[in-house]
């Protein structure tokens, strides 16, 4: 029995190590044949099929760079990330203090409305209210409206993870803080903030990944103003210029412009994500 035990738990892992190589080779290969094609020539990605090219030039690089006005719509992409990466740290971060520490009759019932909201998608049904609210603002020709958006908008899935490590963390250290003399806001600011680093982590890559990607809003909301095109949004620009057209190569140097950062901030922080997010699911 128990050598049959030991060559089902063998057959078991096998089968989930191939089944996992299998995943990442489909994950991993789109991402490397892109990040090669985009340093051969067009001839050679047309007749080659190796996937390493055959010389590695940077010119197409720099060639989409001038083309596509990259190093506008670079700036205007980390702008915009950053501003929502510090909008829905502070929102997040507020209103999971608030329902982790505030008590009063109804506290539960109105927590389990607002994570009602993590299973409703309104999709772009919601684009059209969106854009009127812009309008009325004044703000549906710039990114500060998106950004005044998010900052009134509900991050109930980083609200559900922060309330979950606060809910971890002992009432002791609010006492002790208001004995000190510190009130609600006090004790948040100078005692709880400082050890949600975990969390906030994992807000932060939500937040800035998310909005990196983002393009129907921003290409929407830009219409009118070019200038304010995010990278997401001029990489489909580029797609659709008359000298990128047939240039897969310009094509794949762009779409690696924009995701080379996305993947440089998951390796940074990558553990930092995982630890928040662990953190703040099961702790709660």
């Amino acid at each position: 029995m128990r050598k049959k035990h030991i060559k089902g738990q063998l057959l078991f892992k096998v089968i989930a190590y191939l089944f996992l190589t299998c995943t990442l080779v489909a994950v991993v290969y789109p991402f490397l044949y892109s990040f090669f094609g985009s340093f051969k020539g067009m001839s050679e990605i047309l007749t080659s099929g190796k996937m390493l090219p055959e010389k590695f030039s940077f010119d197409i690089y720099i060639k989409a760079w001038k083309t596509a006005n990259f190093s506008v719509y670079t700036w205007n992409s980390i702008w915009y990330s950053g501003m929502v990466v510090i909008t829905a740290l502070i929102t997040s971060t507020m209103g999971g203090y608030v329902f982790g520490r505030v008590d009063f009759k109804g506290i539960k019932v109105i927590f389990a409305i607002f994570t009602s909201l993590m299973f409703i998608t309104l999709g772009t049904s919601s684009m059209y209210p969106r854009i009127q609210i812009l309008k009325f603002l004044r703000l549906n020709d710039s990114l500060w409206g998106l950004v005044v958006m998010q900052f009134f908008g509900v991050h109930i899935t980083n609200i559900f993870l922060v309330r979950g490590f606060v809910n971890s963390l002992p009432r002791a250290l609010d006492e002790a803080a208001e004995i000190d003399g510190c009130n609600f806001i006090q004790t948040f600011l100078f005692v709880i903030l400082p050890l949600l680093k975990p969390i906030i982590a994992t807000i932060g890559i939500f937040a800035f990944t998310n909005s990196w990607n983002d393009y129907l809003m921003p290409m929407v909301v830009t219409l009118s103003n070019p200038a304010q095109r995010p990278l997401s949004v001029g990489l489909i620009a580029l797609k659709s210029s008359a000298e990128a057209a047939t240039a897969w190569n310009l094509i794949l140097a762009g779409a690696m412009i924009s995701a080379i950062p996305m993947v440089l901030v998951f390796l940074f922080f990558s553990k930092y994500f995982i630890k928040g997010l662990v953190s703040g699911a099961v702790k709660g």
